[in-house]
């Protein structure tokens, strides 16, 4: 199924998975609006898709504001009369073992990796019920399903992402479709920002095989481009074992 026109708003759209996903739906003919804390990116982004003929567009949004997302959902379904898609997709990871006692920074991934997704879904939800339609996808994590030392947070804000896209799942109504996509490793600027030095150097190997951005993005054109009684629910996507 096409995707074109389909207006969509992605979160985090300035690097790594975001932006990619912005290229790669504009490019297959979506309506994409990328949102991020950093306009100087989005800008680069947008600029480089419109000159070669791709709609798209980008809004500053912060996503542990609710009324920020309320007001870029708003705005985006008042130019373009409805929003089709959210990818609630904004995370951050500065890994660190519970001993460290990072407090700020858990308080960070909570704010951003749990709050922000309920945000995104906040101030969707209303106008999708009005139109009778929308498909919100939300980026998990491989740390979703499994924890590892140093990720304990981390983790436990990917659970919570998990549970909160089954419940949105059961719950939806108005032709309203939910989605988790959990990457397993992928090329971003997430392990740039660890200040713990421990998790830092054990990130190095643990990011050796990893996915480009460019095949979550493409996970999530899949799960978009199905027709409508179609509910993608979940999918992982992980690098192949090397032989």
């Amino acid at each position: 199924m096409s995707i074109k026109n389909k207006v969509v708003l992605v979160t985090g759209g300035s690097s790594g998975i975001g932006a990619a996903t912005v290229e790669l739906l504009a490019e297959s003919g979506a309506i994409v609006i990328a949102a991020a804390r950093r306009t100087a990116k989005l800008e680069t982004i947008v600029s480089a898709l419109r000159q070669n003929g791709y709609t798209a567009d980008y809004k500053q949004l912060d996503v542990t504001d609710f009324k920020q997302m309320q007001d870029t959902v708003r705005e985006i379904t008042k130019l373009y009369g409805k929003i089709d898609v959210v990818v609630n997709n904004a995370g951050v990871m500065p890994l660190s073992k519970l001993e460290a006692l990072k407090i700020d920074e858990w308080n960070r991934m909570i704010d951003v990796n749990i709050k922000g997704v309920l945000h995104g879904i906040g101030a969707a939800l209303p106008l999708m019920k009005e139109q009778d339609s929308g498909h919100i996808i939300n980026i998990a994590s491989i740390g979703a399903y499994e924890v590892t030392p140093t990720a304990a947070v981390y983790c436990a804000t990917k659970y919570a992402v998990r549970a909160i896209t089954d419940g949105l799942r059961q719950e939806a109504k108005n032709n309203i479709r939910a989605t988790l996509i959990s990457p397993g490793v992928t090329e971003s600027e997430l392990a740039e920002h660890i200040t713990d030095k421990e998790a830092s150097e054990a990130m190095i190997e643990y990011r050796r095989q990893a996915l480009p951005a460019s095949a979550i993005a493409q996970a999530i054109l899949y799960a978009i481009s199905q027709p409508a009684g179609i509910d993608v629910s979940e999918l992982i996507v992980r690098p192949s074992i090397s032989s």
